[in-house]
């Protein structure tokens, strides 16, 4: 089965279906960075500071304390599962997308990793091994290019439909 492309054969009511998808999964997504900038101001010694705490700094701010093992759990459960399924759904469209194949792998199959390396980190960033933190930005950024990619490509590929598909 031919995938590549098949984008712009779909009719306007599958097209209209998933540009509102994408839309409202951006608003979730980007809502949801917004509260990493508010709990960590994007910062690496801010992530630390989020899962780890800051009870001997004196001159905090904002206390916070470490996270206990229920917390940490949740956090890495809830998000390995819910982004898994968020990038699997954007795979799947972006697959039908006339894209650059190697891009549209890379974007595929990227966020996965990115997933495992970012909630795997935060948990052993918890078990003390701070080092980790660089790692979880790092992997961190490459999730959100990807969806940034991968969204303005499925988005630009619906829009410019009626160029390919007349042809």
């Amino acid at each position: 089965m031919q995938l590549h492309g098949l984008i712009h054969q779909f009719p306007k009511e599958i097209k209209a279906l998933i540009l509102a998808f994408v839309c409202v999964l951006s608003i979730g997504f980007y809502g949801g960075l917004s509260f990493v900038n508010n709990t960590t101001s994007m910062q690496v010694n801010g992530i630390e500071t989020h899962y780890l705490g800051n009870e001997e700094d004196e001159e905090a701010e904002i206390m916070k304390f470490k996270k206990s093992e229920r917390e940490i759990l949740t956090v890495v459960h809830n998000h390995i599962l819910s982004l898994s399924v968020i990038f699997l759904l954007l795979s799947l469209i972006l697959s039908t997308t006339s894209i650059n194949k190697k891009l549209k792998y890379f974007l595929m199959i990227e966020p996965f990793l990115s997933i495992i390396l970012t909630f795997g980190g935060i948990y052993f960033l918890w078990k003390g091994f701070t080092w980790v933190k660089y790692i979880i930005v790092i992997s961190g950024v490459f999730m959100t290019l990807s969806f940034v990619a991968a969204t303005v490509s499925i988005i630009y590929q619906i829009l410019a439909s009626k160029k390919y598909s007349s042809s």
